[in-house]
C-alpha cells in the first residue's frame, strides 16, 4: 500500500482485496456513501444520470416548491477563494413540471433519488411531498434551513413546533424515509429531540450559513439579496462539530454530512464524526464529477490500509476512542 503525492490522501488499491462500501439512510441502501447534495445539478434527467455514472451512491434534487420560483436576480454567487456565498433563492420549475421529470428519471436511474422539497406552510410541504412520492422519489428531504429564500427554508425551520407538525404529517403519508435538512441553528439537542419525536428518519447537516459579502469600491453588498449562504471548505469544521454532537446524542439517527467536502480526506472525517453518508456540493465546481470516483477510490484504499471491512465500522469511530 502506498500514498500518492497529491494534496489529498491517496492509496493504491489492491485489485483482489475489497471492502464493503455500502451504507444506509433509514431504509435507503446506497452502494457507497457519496450523495449529490441538493441544489447542485439536480434539475434534469441528463444531469442526474451523469452524476450516477460518475459513481454517486444517491442523488438529491434541487429544492422543489409548489409553484415555480425565479429565485434572486444576479449576482447570485461570490467565490471567496476559501468558499462561496450564494443566493439562488430556491429557483425551480415548480412541482407540476418537476414531478414529470422525476417520473422520466426513474426509468433510467437505479440509485436512490431523494426529493428535496420546500414550502412556506404545512399545506405546501404536504402537497409537494405527495407529488414527489407519487412520481417515484425514494425519500423526501425537507428544506428547513435555506438561509436566502424569504418565507421558506430557515424562516420555516426556526419555528420548531411548525416543523414538528410538518415532519409528523409527512410521516403519516409516506412509507419512505423523511429527512430534515438542518442548519447549525437547529442542531441543538432540544430541537433534534422534537424532530426525532415527530418521526424523522434522518438528518442532512448542515445547510449553508447565513453570510454577507461587501464590495468596498462600490460601497455596497455584492449579492442582489444582500445576504446569502456560505458554503465550501471554510464551513467544514462547523459541519464536523454539528455531526459529532448529533451522533453523540442520537447515535442511531442516520446523518448525511454536507458542507465543506472538497477532498476524500474531508469525506472520511465526516464519516469518522458520525455520518452515514456524505453530501457533495460546491466541490463539483472545482473538481467536476470526478470527485465522486475519487472519494470512493480513496475511501476504499484508506479502509484497506487501516483494516476496516465496512463503512459501518468507520462511522462515528472517534466517539469510541
Amino acid at each position: 500500500m502506498s500514498r500518492t503525492l497529491s494534496g489529498d490522501i491517496g492509496y493504491c488499491v489492491s485489485t483482489i482485496a475489497r471492502v464493503d462500501l455500502t451504507t444506509s439512510i433509514s431504509t435507503l441502501s446506497l452502494r457507497n456513501p457519496t450523495v449529490l447534495a441538493s441544489g447542485i445539478l439536480g434539475s434534469s434527467i441528463g444531469l442526474l444520470r451523469r452524476v450516477e455514472e460518475a459513481g454517486a451512491g444517491a442523488l438529491t434534487t434541487k429544492t422543489i416548491t409548489e409553484k415555480p420560483r425565479e429565485g434572486c436576480s444576479n449576482p447570485v454567487i461570490v467565490d471567496l477563494g476559501y468558499g462561496y456565498i450564494n443566493s439562488l433563492g430556491l429557483r425551480n420549475p415548480g412541482v407540476e413540471e418537476f414531478s414529470r421529470e422525476i417520473l422520466k428519471a426513474k426509468e433510467y436511474i437505479k440509485i436512490p433519488l431523494i426529493a428535496s422539497i420546500g414550502g412556506s406552510n404545512i399545506e405546501e410541504f404536504i402537497y409537494v411531498g405527495e407529488k414527489m412520492l407519487e412520481a417515484g422519489s425514494d425519500a423526501l428531504e425537507l428544506n428547513l434551513s435555506c438561509p436566502n429564500a424569504r418565507g421558506y427554508g430557515l424562516d420555516i425551520g426556526l419555528d420548531i413546533e411548525l416543523t414538528y407538525k410538518i415532519i409528523r404529517e409527512l410521516k403519516s403519508i409516506s412509507s419512505k424515509p423523511v429527512l430534515a435538512k438542518i442548519s447549525i441553528y437547529q442542531s441543538q439537542r432540544n430541537i433534534m429531540e422534537r424532530y426525532v419525536d415527530a418521526g424523522v428518519d434522518g438528518v442532512t447537516a448542515i445547510n449553508a450559513v447565513k453570510a454577507l459579502a461587501i464590495n468596498i469600491e462600490a460601497l455596497s453588498p455584492i449579492l442582489s439579496s444582500i445576504l446569502g449562504g456560505l458554503s465550501g471548505p471554510c464551513i467544514k469544521p462547523i459541519t464536523l462539530g454539528v455531526i459529532y454532537e448529533i451522533h453523540k446524542e442520537f447515535p442511531d439517527l442516520p446523518i448525511i454530512g454536507v458542507g465543506g467536502v472538497h477532498s476524500p480526506e474531508d469525506a472520511i472525517e465526516m464519516i469518522l464524526a458520525g455520518s452515514s453518508a456524505v453530501g457533495i456540493g460546491s466541490a463539483i465546481a472545482k473538481n467536476d464529477l470526478e470527485i465522486f470516483t475519487k472519494i470512493v477510490r480513496v475511501l476504499e484504499g484508506f479502509m484497506l490500509e487501516k483494516g476496516f471491512k465496512s463503512v459501518r465500522e468507520l462511522r462515528g469511530l472517534i466517539h469510541r476512542r
